[in-house]
């Protein structure tokens, strides 16, 4: 609760900014500053932005009154770097409204900060604020999150199946309409895919054989039977802005042996992490969970040493991640993952890497309750996709 001479404040371009979007539901690609003043019976927001964008900002924005820099222009003018100038309106406005003490978020532009303080005013950083809120989606939010996901991993499976059912040439490279199938046209064609259903798609990772071992490469090169390959496609919805991100593991032909290992340890992980998710349990209690089943299985935890052989295989990373308008967000189901809430979303991705075969990863994503959790995906989790 704010108090006499105080203020918050947060900017940036919200069209890349998910916590001040998230504030406002108003996106623009120009810098743009929200004050929030304290009123008698509450508080006021105050969005400051290009004058061109106001009459949209009107309709759109939650904010209660909406101005551009001439508003608050300072005695000594405005600069004409637009940054400068709605940070220099910012601090201007503070300084009307009688504001001694500002607090900011933890994406506050330091140029905003800075000309506050120039003003006389003493900035502090509040690093949690919004953070809880965004980590517990709303009913509106779980929708755009569930379709998100449904579309996203239509666009796996079709991935997987585009894979499985491509032909061997004899030395065991994967060919499709007499070509080469490789980790960039199986990629290509997911961007094709999810752009015909509004999605935008960041660099979607189609690892094959033993690139897969490293968690985040992103693939490259002919794909070949018998090989693992990741399928891991994490899209914007460009109508709501909400992420889907799941993960799955296809291999074409006979599959060796250790990768049925593999991928039963993997599972059964999976399991074992959903079964522990609950509002009040730590993401650290569940990555545990993960660690308890991957060892059971026979299989290690952490990096590689320099010494480790090629064929050692472990789970070298967290359990998962919240998602929302960001596909990274808090909190991490991983060692020191805080209590979970009800309301948020989170990954559940556990994965088996071996730098001489390959890597097995499924990833799902879930809403976490007050009795468990929600798990959003109906897509098989097989290794066989014909």
């Amino acid at each position: 609760m704010l108090t006499s001479g105080q203020a918050r404040l947060s900017a940036g371009i919200p069209e890349i900014n998910s916590s001040l979007y998230w504030r406002i539901r108003f996106s623009v690609c120009d810098s743009v500053v929200l004050i929030e003043l304290p009123t008698p019976t509450g508080a006021e927001l105050v969005l400051i932005l290009r004058d061109i964008e106001m009459e949209r900002a009107r309709q759109l924005a939650r904010v209660d009154r909406v101005a551009c820099p001439a508003d608050y222009a300072p005695a000594g003018g405005l600069s004409g770097d637009r940054e400068t100038a709605t940070a220099q309106a910012a601090a201007e406005c503070l300084r009307r409204a009688g504001v001694t003490q500002v607090v900011g978020d933890r994406t506050l532009p330091l140029i905003f900060a800075d000309l506050a303080r120039q003003a006389g005013m003493t900035v502090e950083c509040d690093p949690r604020q919004w953070v809880n809120e965004r980590r517990q989606k709303n009913a509106e939010e779980i929708q755009h999150l569930r379709e998100a996901q449904r579309i996203t991993e239509q666009a796996v499976q079709m991935a997987c199946e585009l894979i499985a059912s491509a032909d061997a040439r004899r030395d065991g490279v994967l060919m499709r309409e007499g070509t080469p199938l490789t980790s960039e046209r199986v990629r290509a064609a997911v961007d094709h895919w999810l752009l015909d259903r509004e999605f935008s798609n960041p660099v979607a990772i189609i690892a094959g054989g033993p690139a897969g071992a490293d968690c985040h490469e992103l693939g490259s090169g002919e794909l070949r039977t018998g090989e693992p390959v990741i399928v891991d496609v994490f899209p914007k919805n460009r109508r709501t802005r909400y992420y889907g991100d799941c993960t799955r593991t296809v291999v074409h032909g006979d599959i060796p042996e250790e990768l049925k290992r593999m991928h039963a340890a993997v599972r059964a992980a999976k399991a074992a992490a959903e079964k522990a998710i609950t509002a009040g349990v730590t993401g650290e209690a569940v990555h545990l969970a993960t660690i308890q089943a991957i060892k059971g299985a026979g299989y290690a935890v952490g990096l590689p040493t320099e010494q480790a052989p090629m064929s050692y295989c472990a789970l070298t990373h967290g359990t998962g991640h919240g998602v929302g308008l960001d596909v990274h967000e808090p909190p991490l189901l991983d060692l020191k993952g805080p209590e979970l809430l009800a309301g948020e979303v989170v990954t559940v991705e556990p994965g088996l890497y071996r730098r001489d075969l390959g890597g097995v990863r499924i990833e799902d994503m879930v809403v976490v309750t007050e009795h468990g959790c929600e798990n959003l995906n109906t897509v098989a989790d097989g290794l066989n996709w014909k």
